[in-house]
């Protein structure tokens, strides 16, 4: 009877839940975070197709532990560091692309950043301008691209093109893309209210998604859009629509007033930060105050 009563004793030991407390709750939910957006990014990425063959060799090695097959034990043990390495140049554009995704994001609130001589990025007579040049090429069926800068800056591509350090109108961007003239091939970078750069060269989308019907020029402001956080008009040449490419998504056939929008958005981005900004100080001094 009492090896009865301490075997059951054992068995509700070994089946009662560890203690626990709130931060061990906290790390859970942390990690069942990290593990659920890795596993999202990895799904939504060309790394999956890696992954699933990293899974086959995984259970490869699994099936020599389990048949004791020393010799091929012997070579996985002795390739594991390599392979590491192997991993990382493997997945280095996947890495590299997470990165600037993490970095894009505003992690750091408007609080902690030197905002104190905000403005818009560009004029609202800017606006009018681009708006007027998109619709006018439009309507010709001239290609154009158009890249706007905003938080990150665009050194790398605009050292590809001709600097230009030109005032923005619609005139001259019409007549940087017509047809068989030395600047209509590549891009125009815009910094402010200035057309900074033109004819300048921009890393191609590889994402499978676009229509196979895009072009090179789409596919441009799409990948520029994809490691950027610039905002990029796209003027088809065959169709004589204009598309928008942001956060690396592609908008297609916009309209003037859905072009205003976007380029109002992008324009009054740092005035909104700035009242977020403003909001916290004045939130912080109250709970400074009632303490």
């Amino acid at each position: 009877m009492e090896n009865i009563r301490e075997t059951l004793s054992d068995f509700f030991n070994f089946m009662s839940l560890p203690s626990f407390d709130v931060t061990d709750i906290l790390e859970i939910l942390i990690l069942a975070f990290i593990i659920y957006h890795i596993i999202r990014w990895i799904k939504n990425k060309r790394a999956w197709a890696l992954v699933k063959g990293l899974l086959v060799l995984l259970v490869f090695c699994l099936v020599a532990i389990i048949l004791n097959l020393d010799v091929i034990l012997w070579i996985i043990k002795n390739t594991f560091s390599v392979g590491i390495i192997a991993l990382v140049i493997l997945f280095q554009p996947e890495l590299r692309k997470a990165l600037e995704d993490i970095g894009r994001k505003n992690i750091i609130p408007a609080i902690f950043t030197d905002q104190s001589n905000v403005s818009k990025r560009f004029s609202d007579s800017t606006i009018e301008e681009l708006i007027k040049a998109s619709f006018d090429l439009a309507r010709a069926k001239t290609g154009a691209l158009i890249v706007l800068e905003c938080n990150v800056r665009l050194d790398d591509y605009i050292n590809t093109g001709i600097s230009l350090d030109a005032e923005i109108s619609s005139a001259l961007l019409i007549n940087i893309f017509e047809h068989n003239t030395p600047l209509h091939d590549g891009a125009v970078v815009m910094r402010s209210d200035r057309i900074v750069s033109a004819t300048c060269y921009l890393p191609l989308s590889d994402n499978m998604k676009l229509s196979k019907e895009l072009g090179t020029r789409h596919r441009a402001g799409v990948g520029v859009s994809e490691v950027t956080d610039c905002l990029t008009i796209i003027v088809s040449e065959e169709t004589g629509r204009v598309s928008i490419a942001k956060d690396g998504r592609l908008i297609r056939n916009v309209d003037a007033e859905r072009l205003r929008k976007e380029l109002e958005t992008v324009q009054k981005k740092d005035i909104v930060d700035a009242e977020v900004r403003d909001k916290w100080v004045k939130v912080k001094k109250h709970l400074s105050h009632g303490k």
